[in-house]
């Protein structure tokens, strides 16, 4: 009996820690938001948010523009994680450093560079001044927002891909290779689908930051409508809790699925693999 129940109860105990953080952070917080965006006609509210066409076009906004950060970041860092992944030269250590460095930067300290590169002051605006005569400014427009999150994003997936691509069966390219087969070729055909996992993974959780981003939302969008600043402005400005709270739940919910289908299509995949 005691053999039994001795292992039990130390399973229990290291248990208690992550079911304790479990109810506190997520189970809590997520049946209060539940509770107060249902607000006793659980069905009507929902119909009304998902009916009003402020909100869905707030929300359209938020899915393409992270669907925008994540395609360009997983380019831009498949390309950069593989040169840094597979070439040596002087300086790499600190291009790796200066590459993850916005990893330690806050929403807002991102939206601030932005303004500091393409604000009314910005840099940008000033060398347009000079060589075309009008002051070029989007750091207040999408374009701004799109610049903020693909700084935040791409650290993350490059890690990724770099960790991915030292894991790469050499050999399958060298014989590609041999074979007559062209660089596109072998990028299409051995590199993509080996990193494909990785890749799939790195761009959910890429879609999911700018889904919920607020800092860099915050500091930069002034006139633009994405979820984040929707709900800040029914809490603060119009205190309006059930429709931020269901708001925040329509959020989640659009955000969970895209990391259960990204979870669903890295299993295939690694199964497919091996």
């Amino acid at each position: 009996m005691n053999d039994v129940t001795f292992p039990l109860r130390w399973r229990i105990a290291l248990l208690a820690p992550a079911l304790a953080v479990f109810c506190a952070f997520w189970l809590l917080p997520m049946g209060t938001l539940v509770q107060v965006s249902a607000d006793g006609h659980a069905f009507a509210t929902y119909r009304a948010l998902l009916t009003n066409s402020r909100y869905m076009e707030s929300l359209g906004a938020t899915m393409l523009l992270s669907a925008a950060v994540t395609a360009a970041t997983l380019v831009l860092s498949v390309i950069s994680g593989l040169l840094l992944a597979r070439r040596e030269f002087p300086g790499k250590r600190m291009l790796l450093a200066l590459l993850t460095f916005p990893l330690a930067f806050p929403g807002v300290v991102v939206g601030f560079m932005v303004i500091m590169l393409a604000g009314r002051q910005g840099l940008i605006g000033a060398l347009s001044l000079k060589l075309t005569g009008d002051r070029w400014v989007f750091a207040y427009s999408m374009a701004g927002l799109f610049v903020g999150y693909l700084y935040f994003s791409i650290p993350r997936v490059i890690v990724t891909v770099m960790a991915s691509a030292t894991k790469l069966d050499a050999s399958l390219e060298e014989a590609a290779r041999s074979l007559g087969a062209s660089p596109w070729q072998i990028m299409r055909d051995i590199v993509l689908p080996a990193l494909s996992p990785g890749l799939i993974a790195a761009g959910a959780v890429c879609f999911a930051t700018s889904m919920g981003a607020f800092g860099t939302a915050f500091t930069l969008a002034t006139d633009i409508s994405v979820l984040p600043m929707t709900i800040y402005t029914e809490f603060t400005l119009n205190a309006n809790m059930v429709t931020a709270a269901g708001l925040s739940i329509v959020l989640g919910i659009v955000t969970w699925l895209v990391l259960a289908l990204a979870r669903n299509a890295t299993g295939s995949a690694v199964a497919a693999t091996a």
